[in-house]
Order: C-alpha cells, then sequence, then structure tokens
C-alpha cells in the first residue's frame, strides 16, 4: 500500500494511476519524436494523425514501425 498524505491507496489505484501516466506520456513522447524527425512525403501528418486517434495503439505501432521511416542524414 501506498501512503499520500493520510490515505491509503490501494494496489489497484497505483495501477490505475500508472497506467493513466503511461497512457499520457508514451503519447506526449511519440509525438514529440514525430514533429522533430524528418519524414517522406506526408508521413508525418499520418504518424500524427495515428498517435493521437489512436493514443496508445498508436504510439505502440510508431514506436514499432514508424521510427524506421524517418529520414536519416548521410554526413
Amino acid at each position: 500500500m501506498i501512503y499520500i498524505g493520510m490515505e491509503i491507496i490501494g494496489i489497484w489505484q497505483t495501477i490505475l494511476i500508472v497506467l493513466l501516466i503511461v497512457g499520457f506520456l508514451l503519447p506526449v513522447i511519440a509525438l514529440i519524436d514525430i514533429l522533430k524527425s524528418d519524414f517522406k512525403g506526408n508521413d508525418k501528418i499520418i504518424w500524427v494523425l495515428v498517435v493521437l486517434f489512436l493514443n496508445l495503439i498508436g504510439t505502440l505501432l510508431y514506436f514499432s514501425i514508424g521510427r524506421k521511416q524517418k529520414i536519416t542524414s548521410a554526413n
């Protein structure tokens, strides 16, 4: 159990808080990465829409598929 102030938070509330934080932070991190990177054609706007509308599933898709589509600069 976790104590916050004088209240006790149980395991289910803790799991819910962690899931909410992860469900908010991962899409934000994905959106920042998308907006900072270069993509071919309309891929950037498509990934932004996928992450915004599909939230956690879209974020997982971006991290597994979309990061490979980024244009890398050849120095």
